[in-house]
């Protein structure tokens, strides 16, 4: 926080700047020169400038005592044997420094309170140690690397309708829920231009992903695009709540540069929403007779490879066909703020087991939609997921 380290620091014990700690019971302290017979040591004779307070010409020469002179416990300062009364200069010197440091401290109690809050040493420290990059309290762990850099602080995407200089603009989006309706948007560009080229991408131009918030309802989708760029399908949300839509695409420029997105928004189908809780984690699931397993344990900021391996429901290994390009296609989603991961397979042969490489953007509960395809049937299997 700039206005913290802007604090100039004001004089405090000593080896900071300030006077010791029992300086005022070593200078000028009544009775101790006439009890020893000496003048005051050289560094007590000096003390007074370590606090930053400009002494005068004389006494800076004078060390506390004119010459052949001591301080008496009076205030008396003696030459030659004669008294002349009045306040010795080691005096003047320590209420110059206790004054300094009055001062002192009211300029940087001043300068804090300026700011509506006292100053915090401890938070301005800790703000120059992290490289001037702070974080508000409760602010979860995060990554700051080649894996992120949106608003997120992650690789998830999908967290608003806007990126990358493009935008998602729905149109209607009223939905009953079980009834079928029809899901209209455009992906307009920064000049607010609806965008009409797009680059196929595994198979398709447009890939749609629709689910509740609470992960249920999963919904892999493709919709179709008119002349004027308005893409739209028919859809379903089957029970009341808040989903989350996603358009995932490559948008090509009138340069033919390709940008790829995701975007987000929202759509509400009015109703009672009653959230189911995300089930336990586990590496097997079974969908339609079929039985999936995983290997792998994904890691924040790393690539790990996951390998799914699919058997049909007499337990022999399943004839995976191509869907979307591959042999099988992988979202994962965050719980809490949804953040979105597409994965995709390499090139592979037609197998009954499929490798995707998957980089966790940080720690927490993850969905997995897994997509294959089997004697023509299109078939998703769901795991949760936890990234310590």
């Amino acid at each position: 926080m700039a206005d913290q380290r802007s604090v100039t620091r004001p004089a405090g014990p000593a080896g900071h700047g300030g006077p010791a700690p029992d300086q005022d019971t070593r200078v000028g302290r009544p009775g101790r020169g006439a009890d020893a017979g000496t003048a005051p040591p050289t560094d007590q004779q000096d003390r007074g400038s370590d606090a930053g307070v400009a002494q005068p010409a004389d006494q800076q020469d004078s060390g506390g005592a004119e010459p052949g002179g001591w301080t008496l416990s009076g205030g008396t300062t003696a030459r030659d044997g004669a008294s002349t009364m009045g306040p010795d200069r080691a005096t003047l010197r320590l209420a110059l420094v206790v004054g300094g440091l009055v001062l002192a401290v009211l300029l940087g109690f001043g300068l804090g309170r300026a700011n509506g809050r006292p100053t915090d040493r401890t938070a301005a420290t800790v703000a120059t140690a992290a490289g001037d990059h702070t974080h508000a309290p409760g602010t979860g762990a995060h990554q700051h690397d080649g894996t992120g850099g949106d608003s997120s602080g992650d690789a998830a995407t999908g967290l608003s309708v806007s990126s990358g200089g493009y935008t998602l603009v729905p149109s209607g989006g009223e939905f009953t829920a079980g009834r079928a309706g029809e899901l209209r948007f455009q992906i307009r560009d920064a000049q607010r231009r609806p965008v009409t080229r797009f680059a196929i991408v595994h198979d398709k131009p447009m890939h749609l992903v629709v689910v509740r918030r609470d992960l249920t309802g999963f919904q892999h989708l493709h919709p179709t695009m008119a002349a004027d760029g308005t893409w739209s399908i028919p859809l379903t949300l089957p029970q009341p709540g808040v989903w989350r839509a996603y358009t995932d695409f490559t948008a090509v420029a009138d340069d033919g540069r390709q940008t790829p997105a995701t975007l987000g928004v929202d759509l509400v189908a009015p109703g009672e929403y009653a959230p189911r809780p995300l089930p336990a984690p586990a590496t097997r699931a079974a969908v339609d007779g079929f039985t999936v397993d995983y290997e792998g344990t994904p890691q924040v900021g790393a690539a790990v490879p996951l390998r799914f391996t699919v058997r049909d429901p007499a337990g022999r290994p399943a004839a995976l066909e191509r869907y979307l390009g591959a042999y099988g296609h992988l979202v994962a989603l965050r719980e809490g703020d949804l953040g979105y991961l597409h994965v995709h397979p390499g090139p592979g042969p037609a197998t009954d087991t499929v490798t995707f490489w998957l980089t966790a953007p940080g720690p927490g509960s993850y969905r997995m939609y897994l997509d294959f395809q089997v004697a023509g049937v299109v078939r998703t299997a769901e795991f949760t997921l936890t990234v310590r």
